[in-house]
């Protein structure tokens, strides 16, 4: 069990982004937070503190809680390689697909309780009764009965699912029933996620967000992008010692110094070539496999272009097994394209060691990319399209789970209808990159979206207004949205941190 730390950030930086009033409205509801949750710990509970959307999300969600003087913690729970690869099975099933094929029986039942009251027995001493505990994740969820015995406050979100539900997610939400019931509430991305035999009562719609103001979303020169990417190996050049650097959480100064790991035959020629980008952990329903072939097959296509497929060290990602060997099947099938595929494709997986400095790396690759593309088979939300549309990138997307609240289709970007499709892919991308025009319109009306839609104070409001609804507090906001019908209520998006 890990005890994250959590730096302090104030709302008060947002300002300029999100304009005075909905600042001030933000700072009017922490106030109310502040009172309504006098002397109550708010605990988050995930798997894993650092790479992934979750982690991320966690990281600047929970300093600018701290920030505004609210009683946050972070908890990060433990588990064996047979916990995760279960747990990364469950994973697979949630998003319809049968993953490693493997069982959901008694057997993994009771493997997965061991775990779970192993990590019981040091929540339950910090816990205390009265307290509020937001478990993210199937990882976590087995902690609900316990917790819920013990006088706390509990809540399930869960950041995966699929619109149709079938056999494999099925037996998912079947494992996962006895736990998930025993939750006060669960959050969901996409109403459609919500199983048929939750109660409408204890189910709302909170879709994720990002703060503008993180290391991953923090303002970049075009210049420093440059520096990083030619220092991290990416980009052709002397990278000199300036302009490595970006401000740490806690506002002080930091500087990227260490490098990436980066298959591929020489770098990027230059900072005028093209470079169409997709990050994402090196998971299969990422499919980078898929971009990689799609790009390969019609590289002719993109004239000087080159991809780049980013993802973090995948050594350092401890709750999924899955993704060294991702990893390593992206590397086998780059080896067999024709060296002039080979030349135009970098795998690059970026080092954890410092999660910061990894985040500065992230913000200089998607601010230097002609096209962002995330080629998804599946999708709970998209974290990295959100980072992406803030940062004004012209983007191609499947159009599967949440990626179809964040993208309207010629507006905001170009989504793929199948995403096994890579010719289609190829073709959107290849759009891009020859009209520039509608490129720099779409980036535009992504940044706009972005900032109405999936900013961080958006989504703290509904978390609030969430607890004062459980906790029986008249509340004004009414942001949150609680299906009617379960999976069919779509209006999860329509909340704006700006419209009162």
């Amino acid at each position: 069990m890990q005890d994250v730390p959590i730096s302090r950030l104030s709302f008060d930086h947002l300002s300029p982004i999100i304009g005075t009033r909905s600042a001030a409205r933000l700072r009017n509801v922490i106030d109310e937070a502040r009172a309504v949750l006098d002397g109550r710990i708010v605990w988050h509970i995930n798997s894993t503190a650092q790479g992934g959307g979750v982690a991320e999300m966690l990281q600047t969600l929970l300093a600018y809680e701290r920030g505004a003087g609210l009683d946050v913690r972070w908890l990060v729970t433990d588990g064996d390689a047979p916990f995760f690869n279960l747990t990364k099975r469950i994973h697979h099933r949630l998003h319809g697909q049968n993953g490693d094929g493997g069982l959901l029986s008694t057997h993994e039942q009771k493997h997965f309780m061991r775990v779970t009251e192993r990590n019981a027995e040091q929540v339950l001493a910090a816990v205390r009764s009265g307290d509020i505990v937001i478990l993210h994740d199937p990882q976590t969820v087995g902690l609900a009965p316990a917790l819920r015995r013990a006088g706390a406050l509990v809540l399930w979100r869960c950041h995966i699912g699929q619109d149709e539900m079938n056999r494999a997610a099925d037996e998912a939400w079947q494992f996962l029933r006895p736990y998930v019931e025993q939750a006060h509430a669960c959050i969901f991305s996409r109403a459609a996620y919500v199983p048929a035999w939750l109660s409408s009562e204890s189910a709302f719609i909170i879709p994720p967000a990002i703060d503008a103001l993180s290391i991953k979303n923090q303002s970049m020169s075009r210049t420093t992008a440059r520096n990083i990417l030619t220092h991290i190996g990416l980009l052709a050049g002397n990278p000199g010692s300036g302009g490595l650097e970006f401000t740490r959480l806690g506002r002080s100064p930091g500087r990227v110094t260490r490098r990436a790991e980066i298959t591929q035959t020489r770098p990027v020629p230059g900072p005028t070539v093209p470079l169409v980008v997709q990050v994402s952990r090196w998971d299969p329903l990422k499919d980078m496999a898929g971009v990689l072939h799609s790009f390969a097959d019609q590289r002719h296509r993109m004239g000087d272009a080159h991809l780049a497929l980013v993802g973090p060290d995948p050594r350092s990602v401890t709750d999924d097994p899955e993704g060294l060997r991702v990893f390593q099947d992206c590397v086998a099938q780059w080896a067999e394209l024709a060296p002039a595929a080979q030349e135009r494709i970098h795998l690059v997986c970026l080092p954890m060691a410092d999660i910061e400095e990894n985040a500065a790396m992230v913000n200089a690759i998607q601010r230097h990319a002609a096209v962002v593309v995330q080629k998804s088979l599946r999708e709970g939300f998209g974290l990295t399209v959100t980072e992406a549309m803030y940062k004004g990138r012209p983007i191609v997307a499947s159009k599967v789970g949440g990626i179809q609240d964040q993208i309207a289709d010629g507006v905001h970007g170009l989504l793929v209808n199948d995403p096994t499709d890579t010719r289609a892919c190829a073709d959107a991308v290849a759009r891009l990159l020859a009209d520039k025009a509608l490129a720099r319109r779409l980036g535009r009306n992504a940044r706009r979206r972005a900032i109405a839609k999936f900013l961080g104070p958006r989504q703290l409001i509904q978390l609030l207004d969430l607890l004062y609804a459980l906790d029986g507090t008249s509340n004004k906001l009414r942001l949150t949205n609680r299906p009617k019908n379960g999976r069919r209520n779509r209006s999860a998006t329509s909340a704006t941190i700006s419209g009162a």
